[in-house]
């Protein structure tokens, strides 16, 4: 029996490669075209959304049908329509899984999920990065060596602002000296995240062997282990019979017509 593909959206706010000489000329097509080059396999179907398209491209039709969702943004977090940050969190505790990218971290559906503002320090200095596996025995890291380095990068450094029940996977360690938790898991409802640091627009880092078998890996890791809408709140019929109250009471709870 053949296997189920994984649907795969690759969203990238698709501005620097418009705007940027250097960007445009590491990523002629953008980087969402790039990674879906890049990524293709008989498991995937990938399909590509930017912020200028209607919705964004992130109709709720293509979330419906979006196993995994990737998120490149940086330059235009705040032209991100709220009503669509919305549709994609919901999407997300019902089971979508979610794959944040390098400046990510300060998007509106990556603070939403992860609950602090994902502040960082950084610099832009082309310098080395050195990965660090601290997890290899999780799904995201196999088949990864103990290290590995990419020649240049933005660095990020800590201290980073992210949620206490953050599962760290990869550390990084920078030329100029900095250290930074560059990989981390969430579950986010029935949804799962990963954060993954590496991508800086005007560098090669998409092209990578390694930061493309992390994603790949990321991929088949959070994809959907159940897709259905997020439990109900208001149960108004109880499993037991309820036995005769002898005080009085009113009933003062606020029921949405999305809990019915």
């Amino acid at each position: 029996m053949p296997t189920k593909k994984i649907n795969v959206t690759i969203w990238n706010e698709f501005v620097h490669e418009q705007n940027n000489d250097a960007a445009k000329k590491v990523y002629p097509q953008g980087m969402h075209i790039a990674l879906a080059e890049s990524l293709a396999a008989e498991d995937l179907h990938i399909r590509t959304a930017t912020l200028q398209e209607p919705e964004h491209g992130l109709t709720q039709e293509v979330l419906d049908n979006t196993d995994v969702l990737l998120w490149w943004g940086h330059a235009a977090h705040d032209q991100v329509a709220d009503e669509i940050v919305q549709r994609v969190k919901e999407r997300v505790w019902e089971g979508m899984g979610i794959i944040a990218l390098h400046s990510s971290h300060m998007s509106k559906i990556f603070k939403e999920l992860n609950g602090t503002s994902g502040k960082l320090h950084w610099r832009e200095d082309a310098e080395l990065e050195r990965l660090w596996v601290v997890n290899p025995a999780h799904p995201i890291t196999l088949g990864l060596p103990e290290h590995f380095e990419l020649p240049n990068e933005e660095m990020y450094g800590e201290p980073f602002m992210i949620a206490e029940d953050a599962k760290v996977l990869f550390m990084s360690w920078f030329e100029g000296g900095e250290v930074f938790r560059s990989g981390f898991t969430l579950q986010r409802g029935y949804g799962k995240l990963f954060y993954f640091r590496p991508g800086h627009e005007t560098y090669p880092t998409f092209y990578n062997e390694n930061i493309l078998k992390v994603i790949n890996n990321a991929i088949h890791w959070a994809k959907p282990v159940i897709s259905q809408p997020y439990p109900q709140t208001h149960r108004p019929e109880p499993l037991e019979i309820l036995s005769e109250k002898e005080c009085t009471f009113e009933k003062a709870g606020i029921i949405n017509e999305k809990d019915l």
